[in-house]
């Protein structure tokens, strides 16, 4: 068993929370991604915040190119390790 996590960055929160819904029933996962605000730095607005979709893949078995293309329905990619 692997500790692999893949992070899913977004721009705003409506498409992380959509993200992340979807997520579970395109790849099956066995627990929630987790929701994580990423404000950028040196900004205080919430206008200026990308958010974060983290995914644990205990047996890594997710397909990195996969998600990259599923974080990019969102306008989003997938943050290399």
């Amino acid at each position: 068993m692997s500790d692999v996590r893949h992070v899913l960055v977004l721009p705003d929160r409506d498409a992380a929370e959509e993200a992340a819904e979807a997520l579970g029933g395109r790849f099956g996962l066995d627990e929630e991604p987790r929701l994580v605000r990423d404000a950028l730095a040196g900004e205080d607005d919430a206008e200026d915040a990308q958010w974060l979709v983290v995914l644990h893949d205990a047996d890594d078995r997710l397909d990195p190119a996969a998600l990259d293309a599923f974080a990019g329905e969102w306008d989003g990619w997938r943050e290399e390790p």
